[in-house]
């Protein structure tokens, strides 16, 4: 079953309140209401849009699937891939604890022009 999963993306993006972020954003009130409560079953592709250009991320992203077991399907099916797994490291605490050495190699990768694929 596939359901919206936006809680990592607010996390990675360090986004504390996610009802505001959403109504800035341009969601209506109500819809930001129920994408925050995990209560959303038809999401517009617009709102995707809106949601995806203001987390600079793509719907993949958004989106993670639950194995049904009424309707199990192969390990090695693409779905299985959008299966969420526990982070195993706060980003911005490792950042904040890195020696300035790595720092500085991570800036280097930074600064590098992102490949055309």
């Amino acid at each position: 079953m596939l359901y919206f999963n936006l809680n990592p993306v607010f996390k990675a993006r360090r986004i504390d309140k996610p009802y505001t972020f959403l109504v800035k954003a341009g969601i209506a009130p109500h819809t930001a209401t129920k994408i925050i409560s995990n209560n959303m079953h038809v999401m517009r592709l617009n709102h995707i849009e809106i949601i995806c250009r203001a987390l600079y991320c793509e719907p993949n992203d958004l989106l993670a699937f639950k194995q049904d077991p009424n309707h199990p399907i192969s390990e090695n099916h693409p779905l299985v891939k959008l299966t969420p797994t526990t982070p195993t490291t706060d980003w911005q605490e490792q950042l904040r604890t890195l020696p300035l050495a790595k720092l500085k190699e991570i800036g280097k990768i930074l600064d590098q022009p992102e490949s055309q694929e």
